[in-house]
């Protein structure tokens, strides 16, 4: 893969519209994964995502220009797959199988492209919603957040001279590699690059990922970004996201329906993907509560991705009920990916080196963190919580609850409706920064 300059490419992107998603591909593999399922099992369903601006401080409608984010989603929605990236979908091998796509939904998959959006200011923010079918809306997310985020970093950049955008980026690089060489003294570290969503830039997030496949090696097992993946000859790694549970809860017909839906999405989960990629994400509606009702059979999956409790916390919990069950947490994995930054992979991995199987999906902290690397103060360079989620499916009130009450999403009579429903067990409220 040829190297770019990245200070002279971004001081190049004021003279013309310079596409910040060039492919279908540049996307998490879990939207891919989500994506056949939905086909197969809810091709009929609608659901609105919706961005949600959680640092609201930070005016979005008055840092990022609206004709220039208007031309970015509209290139988006021009995009298909090209023949050479059905061809890798088709034919190269993920977690271990080579049919995990079928060719039935790979022919729907060729013609595919992103449906309408709609755009509006209100009160300096962007209103930016995907309504329609759910197997269109859901490969919205991620392009959204990639979109704006580097349409962000772009205008933060705008007055950069060539010389401040090296010396920036050249620092930013130190600091990244810094952290590299922290991490290769954690001996059998897994970690891998989740840092799509809220990346500086797609040029940022491939030298990142260049960068820890040479300085970590086979301790890196590859990235989230199927382009990423297809350039780089890495593992495509992910598994799902809450938006399952999240669509399957608010289309329950009634109370007993929608308390099931999180262990309803991991029986269609299982029908499509078999004995590959049974890890549990527990904490749509509280991880107590998942927990408290789970069935027996949750405990023989392979793990659990605990997303938003603290590391060690929400392992220990885990931890727990296996025991509680009579499972043996050495046979188990636990994912780690929220927020995390050197400080939080290298406490878990002491913490429970030897006791359970980890892995590490590094996100925001690895693809951006420019926090003092400019020559001047620009608190424009820093990364903000910015999520794309379920709004509404077929009409209904979609609500995340999440460890961390800071995290929920959706209206407040509905969050009210599912605290009733499932409890406020272990929810514990902390400072989101990313």
């Amino acid at each position: 893969m040829p190297k770019t300059d990245i200070a002279r490419r971004v001081h190049n992107h004021a003279w013309k519209l310079d596409p910040i998603v060039r492919s279908l591909l540049d996307t998490d593999f879990y939207k891919l994964l989500m994506l056949q399922m939905i086909w197969g099992l809810y091709p009929k369903v609608d659901a609105t995502f919706s961005l949600i601006n959680r640092k609201t401080s930070v005016h979005l409608g008055e840092e990022i220009d609206e004709g220039e984010l208007r031309a970015q989603l509209d290139h988006a929605r021009s995009l298909t797959l090209s023949k050479k990236e059905m061809i890798w979908l088709a034919g190269n091998s993920f977690y271990g199988s080579k049919q995990i796509f079928s060719p039935e939904f790979l022919r729907w998959l060729e013609d595919f492209s992103l449906p309408d959006y709609e755009l509006s200011k209100r009160n300096g923010q962007y209103e930016l919603n995907f309504p329609g079918r759910w197997v269109e809306t859901t490969m919205w997310e991620i392009p959204a957040l990639a979109i704006i985020n580097e349409l962000r970093s772009r205008a933060a950049l705008r007055n950069y001279g060539p010389f401040t955008l090296d010396v920036t980026y050249a620092r930013a690089k130190a600091k990244m590699w810094e952290k590299v060489e922290r991490l290769k003294k954690l001996p059998d570290l897994r970690i891998s690059d989740f840092g799509t969503r809220r990346r500086h830039s797609f040029l940022w997030q491939r030298w990142c990922v260049e960068a820890l496949k040479e300085g970590l090696g086979e301790n890196f097992t590859g990235t989230s970004n199927v382009l990423l993946a297809m350039d780089s000859d890495l593992e495509a790694l992910g598994t799902n996201a809450h938006e399952l549970p999240m669509v399957l809860a608010a289309i329950a017909p009634g109370e007993a329906a929608l308390k099931a839906a999180q262990y309803h999405v991991l029986e269609d989960w299982k029908s499509y993907y078999g004995g590959n990629l049974l890890i549990v994400l527990p904490d749509t509606f509280g991880t107590d509560a998942f927990l408290r009702d789970a069935p027996d059979w949750v405990a023989d999956w392979t793990g659990f991705r605990p997303d938003s409790a603290p590391a060690i916390e929400g392992g220990e919990k885990i931890m727990a009920w296996w025991k509680s069950r009579g499972r043996d947490a050495r046979d188990k994995l636990l994912v780690f990916s929220d927020g995390l930054d050197v400080d939080m992979i290298e406490e878990a991995y002491h913490h429970f080196q030897g006791r359970v199987r980890m892995a590490f999906g590094w996100g925001t902290n690895l693809t951006n963190d420019f926090i003092d690397c400019s020559p001047y103060t620009n608190h424009k360079l820093d990364p903000i919580s910015l999520v794309c989620k379920v709004s509404s499916a077929n009409g209904h009130p979609a609500v995340k609850l999440s460890d961390n009450p800071e995290k929920a999403t959706g209206d407040a009579k509905e969050i009210a409706r599912y605290l009733r429903i499932f409890g406020d067990k272990g929810r514990v409220a902390h400072e989101v920064v990313v």
